[in-house]
């Protein structure tokens, strides 16, 4: 009988089946031959451009289809960006990131966005952005301002995408990633869970993101916060130990990357954050807000992080 291809999502979903506490082991038993024992990296995110995105994701507020969509401001000045970027360093944070709510950066854009690079990174922060789709061209000239990371997250698994998202495809993000690779950038990219998706899907969107070549430096795992207004919004809530499985799959399967809890992380017990990061999550949102939604205090993180003996890495 051929052997199952380590990361397939058939042997992704076995992991998944595994009881909890091997499963756990197996993670953390793969984070520690990888990564310093206890270090969290802190990230904070920024919405630079909030609202009015073309694009129709079930899950996102910003989105212009959707009847609670979040109205459409104009983009932050450099100014107000650079002073929630000092924040965010006085704070702890070692990473800045910034989103805006485009389907794609037009070129009237590039010149403001670019400058922002410059000049959060002078301040001895990473960046990174999160912009929509990217031409070759466009990539190119973030990393020239010295852009760290670009964020393009493939949301979920080829075979539910469609039904999450219908204006755009999983070959135009697979298209911006191979842009980004190219102008020498790292890539952030994870993915949305408690969707709707079932397990077997959960482990096609790790089974994706593990056969990225080279795999992303860092993953995002966000945990579906249903907005009244969008298209998701009473979708049944993913069982927490779920959750905790699915950080602890994409530890095996993408062993050397930052695994990030994102989005959701304000509505998990500091019990399931525990086991989170005990299978293999490292790296955390920091900040009172996230894009559009909210996001533990970073007074409350601290705390649990002193609870857990946990430290920020560097």
């Amino acid at each position: 009988m051929p052997s199952v291809p380590a990361h397939s999502p058939t042997s992704l979903l076995a992991l998944f089946e595994l009881p909890l506490t091997d499963l756990l082991f197996q993670a953390q038993s793969i984070h520690r031959q990888c990564f310093k024992v206890g270090e969290v990296q802190l990230s904070t995110l920024l919405s630079i451009k909030t609202g009015g995105c073309p694009e129709d994701c079930g899950y996102c507020p910003q989105s212009s289809h959707h009847p609670g969509a979040v109205k459409a401001e104009k983009m932050l000045r450099l100014e107000e960006v650079l002073q929630a970027a000092k924040t965010a360093k006085d704070s702890g944070a070692s990473r800045f990131c910034m989103g805006a709510a485009w389907r794609s950066p037009k070129e009237r854009d590039m010149n403001e966005l670019t400058e922002m690079v410059r000049e959060v990174r002078a301040l001895g922060l990473e960046t990174c952005m999160t912009l929509g789709m990217l031409t070759q061209e466009q990539a190119e000239e973030l990393q020239a301002a010295g852009l760290d990371y670009y964020n393009h997250n493939l949301d979920t698994a080829p075979e539910f995408y469609g039904q999450i998202i219908k204006t755009r495809q999983m070959k135009d993000r697979l298209e911006t990633l191979s842009h980004v690779r190219e102008a020498g950038m790292k890539v952030c990219c994870g993915g949305i869970v408690g969707m709707g998706e079932s397990r077997a899907q959960r482990a096609g969107l790790i089974s994706l993101l593990a056969s990225l070549d080279p795999q992303p430096e860092s993953v995002p795992i966000n945990h579906l916060v249903a907005v009244e207004g969008t298209p998701l919004y009473g979708t049944q809530a993913l069982d927490p130990f779920e959750f905790v499985r699915t950080i602890a799959v994409t530890r095996i399967a993408l062993p050397r990357s930052v695994v990030r809890l994102s989005a959701g992380r304000e509505q998990m017990e500091d019990g399931i954050q525990a086991l989170c990061f005990m299978a293999g999550a490292n790296s955390i949102f920091y900040g009172d807000q996230l894009l559009t939604t909210s996001n533990p205090q970073a007074s409350k993180d601290r705390e649990l992080m002193d609870r857990l003996g946990l430290v920020a890495s560097a």
